[in-house]
């Protein structure tokens, strides 16, 4: 039997032979540590569906954080969970709003952390939807049908223009508060010039923007609006969120957000989307972002709870393909627990 010159089960023989031939290498530089920030003073309060994950109050975000940095994780992502909703979200752009208070605390205690705010509307506004709405008059109460007393959706539009005034001012906000990128999630169509044009007149040059630029309509974001209290009221967001269907869209979707001045590229979810990681990357030169959301972070830890997954090396193969398939940098739940396996595999 003839077998050709070179095997490929050579370079398989030894854990060194396997290093030396690794093409994708998983580090804790690769990682960004989400932290949902809530009013308060030592809140840790758990998330049910998100195990090892809490809200936590701005001395425990940044406790958090000094962990982290720690090991080596150069990066953060807040999320904020305001004292009062309203229909316009009104503590997003308030210089006293949580997420202002914790860049400001993280800034002080870490200021090498690089400091990334999630900028969107959900979680701030009365009704759970990521801007302005147009007409509130095309919700109809339904008390009959409802007896928890929530809105049906009717005709509701958001109002896509005076949205982007609301992630004007509160990007300003942020930048002022001392956060290094600036993260708009909502999918608003020219969200990041915007942001960009509110950002330089505000002699915020120096912030960068990392879009949101393809997020999808996902079902894996159900315990994310647990930790985030971001749900809807009522309807959903596929108008402005994209179709898990859809793969040309978001080299569509890429190509504005570059065009407006994005510096940074967000794929969002990240396991079910590798294509689409990988298609981003071959289109793009600026770095590639992926977020390894909550409902991927939960399905590993319930099955993991069971005994059906080993936790540490299910996590770390889903890590290492969502930076094989071209992301840069990844947001993940797991990060902390992956840089401290990281270092412990180096030793």
């Amino acid at each position: 039997m003839t077998f050709p010159a070179s095997r490929p089960r050579r370079l398989r023989a030894t854990p060194a032979l396997r290093r030396m031939a690794r093409e994708t290498a998983l580090a804790a530089d690769d990682l960004i540590y989400p932290l949902f920030v809530v009013h308060g003073q030592g809140v840790r309060r758990p998330i049910s569906s998100m195990p090892g994950i809490c809200q936590l109050s701005v001395d425990q975000a940044v406790a958090e954080a000094q962990e982290a940095a720690s090991l080596g994780i150069p990066a953060v992502i807040l999320f904020g969970v305001p004292a009062v909703k309203d229909p316009l979200g009104s503590e997003n752009f308030s210089d006293q709003g949580i997420i202002q208070q914790a860049t400001r605390g993280l800034k002080t205690a870490l200021p090498d952390l690089v400091v990334i705010v999630d900028l969107c509307l959900c979680e701030y506004t009365d009704h759970g939807h990521c801007g302005v709405l147009k007409d509130a008059g095309a919700m109809l109460r339904t008390p009959a049908a409802d007896p928890e007393g929530c809105w049906r959706n009717g005709d509701f539009q958001i109002d896509n223009d005076a949205t982007l005034e609301v992630l004007a001012r509160a990007a300003v906000t942020y930048a002022r508060a001392g956060a290094d990128l600036i993260a708009p999630s909502g999918m608003m169509d020219g969200m990041v010039g915007t942001i960009r044009a509110a950002l330089d007149a505000a002699g915020c040059q120096h912030v960068g923007i990392l879009s949101y630029a393809i997020k999808y309509a996902s079902a894996f974001y159900g315990p994310f609006r647990e930790a985030a209290e971001g749900a809807p009221k009522f309807g959903d967001r596929k108008t402005h969120q994209m179709d898990p269907a859809n793969s040309r869209e978001a080299l569509r979707e890429l190509a504005l957000d570059v065009a407006e001045g994005a510096d940074m590229i967000m794929v969002k979810p990240a396991l079910a989307y590798l294509d689409v990681i990988r298609s981003v990357r071959e289109s793009c030169h600026l770095p590639v972002v992926a977020y390894n959301v909550s409902g991927e972070y939960s399905m590993v830890k319930a099955a993991a709870s069971h005994g059906w997954l080993d936790e540490q090396k299910i996590a770390l193969e889903i890590l290492t393909a969502i930076k094989r398939a071209g992301a840069d940098l990844i947001v993940t739940y797991h990060a902390r627990d992956a840089a401290k396996w990281l270092s412990a595999a180096s030793r």
